[in-house]
């Protein structure tokens, strides 16, 4: 029973960032939403998560195997919490960064940066029942994470 609840937490550690990864591409490439700085944060624990995880079904030795799925857990909570303070910053709860984040592509001139939208990290590009894409993200990358926590451990509660 052990066994299949640690393959079920090395599998979602799996299967939750390139869920929300390839989400976040998708509204990127085909709904033209694209990153602010912020959003970026929250990508980047993902990507680390991903290589984390898969690096658990390869890696040999059940202790190095069981350290590098707490490891994505980690880093999928980590996106989890930047997306709380992302959706708090779009729902205004809080002050954020100041930078922001243009979408210049190809070749970089005058004409192309003064053209490029800019997209504005306090402002929420697209919501679902009120909720920001950081919010979703701060939920299920929260959520995953401790369901994989929870599987993890010995005893089965």
């Amino acid at each position: 029973m052990i066994r299949d609840r640690f393959r079920a937490a090395r599998l979602l550690a799996l299967l939750i960032p390139l869920a929300l990864l390839g989400g976040a591409l998708a509204f990127q490439y085909i709904g033209k939403l694209y990153p602010c700085e912020m959003c970026w944060w929250q990508r980047y624990p993902h990507i680390a998560a991903l290589v984390l995880a898969a690096l658990a079904f390869v890696v040999p030795g059940r202790a190095a195997r069981t350290a590098l799925v707490g490891l994505a857990a980690l880093a999928i909570l980590l996106s989890g919490l930047i997306g709380v303070y992302h959706a708090g910053v779009e729902y205004h709860w809080w002050a954020g960064v100041t930078a922001c984040t243009s979408t210049v592509s190809g070749p970089i001139t005058l004409d192309s940066i003064m053209n490029a939208p800019i997209i504005r990290c306090d402002v929420a590009q697209w919501t679902l029942f009120h909720i920001s894409l950081a919010g979703y993200n701060a939920l299920f990358s929260s959520a995953g994470a401790l369901a994989i926590f929870a599987l993890m451990q010995r005893k089965a509660a």
